[in-house]
């Protein structure tokens, strides 16, 4: 995708002004694992953020907002002032989850309001180590001063309400993320219900890459939504509103205007008894 960026190019951005590193790995059976990782290695001079403490908000009992509910917006800001991101920051993100959890901090960064560049490092650490890159335990100090001003894009969302008032509607698609066997029913290992969403056709985010790992272009995204319309409005959801994030990107890189992210995902939809339930292919 046109967000990705080489290993090599970001090793030339190390220290340049301008320019903060975010660390975002997170395992989702092991909300610490990510932490303990960047604890033991991370590339220099890069924060770390946790997707469940940082990047969402507390689950609620209910379960209505999904696993991982949006952040509060403020709340959200303070956080990246700390670690030296203003609205018009260069990010660099990076994980060891094929980038979904980089794609949540780039989608949270637009949504919040900011305007600069958000990149996203290919092949993750593990690809930055492999190249032999140099590597760090240290923890950089908190930034003072940076101030993010808030402007909250409310049109790149859709609510669980918004979701059923579109469903079987015309010019409008909704596009599973989840691998085939839980956008079928097989299988849930996560969410209180099998299926999916009635009507959504199923997309699996991990297909936007090729078979070396590498994302596909804009032409060969193009290739993985032929048959949709770029008149229609596409909203996009996964399990719990983060593996989506990279198939909202690329269907914005295969020119797709009208994309909508439903955050709270299966885990919202399936959470209220009264939400059809569908199984199967569509």
């Amino acid at each position: 995708m046109t967000y990705f960026k080489k290993a090599d190019w970001v090793l030339e951005q190390l220290g340049v002004n301008g320019t903060v590193i975010v660390d975002a790995r997170y395992a989702l059976n092991d909300s610490e694992a990510g932490k303990r990782a960047y604890t033991e290695a991370h590339i220099p001079g890069a924060y770390y953020l946790n997707l469940s403490e940082d990047l969402s908000s507390p689950k609620r009992p209910n379960g209505e907002g999904g696993r991982h509910p949006l952040p509060e917006p403020r709340v959200l800001a303070d956080i990246l002032e700390r670690i030296g991101i203003g609205n018009h920051m260069t990010v660099i993100a990076y994980d060891d989850q094929g980038g979904a959890m980089a794609s949540r901090l780039r989608w949270l960064l637009q949504w919040l309001g900011h305007d600069g560049q958000v990149y996203l490092i290919e092949g993750g650490f593990a690809g930055w180590q492999a190249a032999g890159y140099p590597v760090s335990k240290d923890v950089p100090s908190l930034i003072e001063g940076i101030k993010f001003n808030v402007n909250v894009r409310d049109e790149m969302l859709v609510s669980q309400a918004d979701v059923k008032a579109r469903v079987g509607k015309v010019g409008t698609v909704v596009i599973d993320s989840r691998e085939a066997p839980r956008y079928r029913g097989e299988v849930e290992p996560l969410d209180p219900k099998a299926g999916h969403i009635p009507g959504a056709i199923n997309r699996f985010w991990n297909e936007g890459k090729r078979a070396d790992g590498s994302w596909k272009s804009p032409e060969e995204q193009k290739l993985r939504f032929n048959g949709l319309s770029q008149d229609d409005e596409i909203i996009v959801y996964c399990g719990s509103g983060v593996t989506a994030t990279p198939n909202v990107f690329a269907l914005q890189d295969a020119g797709f205007r009208n994309v909508k992210l439903y955050a709270g995902s299966w885990s919202d939809w399936s959470s209220s008894k009264e939400n059809p339930v569908a199984v199967g292919e569509e």
